[in-house]
């Protein structure tokens, strides 16, 4: 159905999305952090991200502020998956162009309503 870059640091989450992903025919693509996200993304268009905030070597605030200048990634959805609630960093991700934030610990079906959504 859809390409979906996911990027977190830790590894179970990765597989997560991947598993959850995978059982909505959607094709995932993933990185273990922004510095490696970036490099995969000058490459490989998908039709969405999900980001954490939380990284080594490049957050996800700034890896979503890269990716939006990217050609075909200024207008796809970039959901926040992340462990933070705060609102100050929930605005600022807005600001340069996160879609949507959604808490962990993520239950498959919250993961795969906010992704239906997004998609749709």
């Amino acid at each position: 159905m859809a390409k979906i870059l996911a990027v977190d640091d830790s590894q179970a989450i990765r597989d997560l999305m991947t598993q959850l992903l995978s059982t909505e025919n959607h094709e995932v693509i993933t990185a273990s952090d922004g510095v490696e996200a970036i490099r995969l993304a000058r490459t490989t268009p998908v039709d969405m991200a999900l980001v954490d905030v939380n990284m080594p070597n490049m957050n996800g605030l700034s890896l979503v502020s890269k990716l939006r200048k990217l050609e075909t990634y200024k207008f796809i959805p970039i959901l926040m998956v992340t462990t933070e609630t705060d609102e100050y960093r929930k605005n600022k991700a807005r600001s340069i162009g996160a879609t949507g934030w959604l808490s962990k610990p993520i239950t498959p079906e919250r993961l795969l309503g906010a992704v239906n959504k997004l998609l749709a």
